[in-house]
């Protein structure tokens, strides 16, 4: 195992617990704050095509932007993981009644299956703004994820088929920001790191 690859698997087990040592009280009250930057930032307010991730525990909790997107008419586009591969794609999320009917996978995180027929965003027509989710970050968007790769994988893909790629929001905890985080070529940084504070 690199140098690297190393620093990041203990850098993970300490920001793993480092969040799950946080409340949920203390977590809530941080993703609401965040969720308020979000839908009040200029990026987001300014996009028309969006990616959200739909959190899972010990994220910076989505829900309340993803229920605000809808309503504001965006179109929404939400991961479908393969969980055999490093494949994501984002895929179309219709409306409140489609997200709170979709099965979870075993990352207990909602998807719409694998074999259901759904229209993806860079076959349509690209994102304006991905929100990103991760394990630590710099304030610079230095991001480190969990180890798998999807989110640098599908942002490489968005850089190389769209003329413009989309902007990136990243949501923190502020426990998840660090002075700094082992990097390689491979991991792309983030336009924007928002966290509570």
């Amino acid at each position: 195992m690199s140098a690297i690859r190393s620093a990041k698997a203990a850098l993970r087990k300490e920001l793993q617990a480092k969040i799950k040592a946080l409340s949920s009280e203390e977590q809530a009250r941080q993703s609401m704050e965040v969720q308020k930057k979000v839908t009040s930032h200029s990026l987001y307010k300014d996009s028309k095509r969006v990616a959200l991730y739909l959190s899972m525990a010990n994220e910076v909790a989505t829900e309340n932007i993803v229920r605000h997107a809808l309503e504001q008419g965006k179109t929404c586009y939400i991961p479908r993981y393969d969980s055999k591969s490093v494949h994501m794609d984002m895929v179309r999320l219709h409306s409140w009644q489609e997200y709170e009917s979709l099965p979870l996978t075993k990352w207990n995180i909602k998807q719409p299956p694998m074999d259901q027929s759904c229209e993806t965003a860079l076959e349509s027509g690209g994102l304006d703004l991905i929100l990103v989710p991760g394990l630590g970050f710099t304030s610079e968007g230095h991001r480190m994820g969990r180890g798998r790769g999807y989110y640098d994988t599908y942002l490489a893909k968005c850089r190389a088929s769209q003329p413009s790629p989309p902007h990136t929001i990243a949501l923190a905890f502020k426990e998840q920001v660090l002075p700094e985080i082992p990097t390689d070529e491979t991991d792309i940084k983030i336009d924007i790191v928002l966290t509570a504070e």
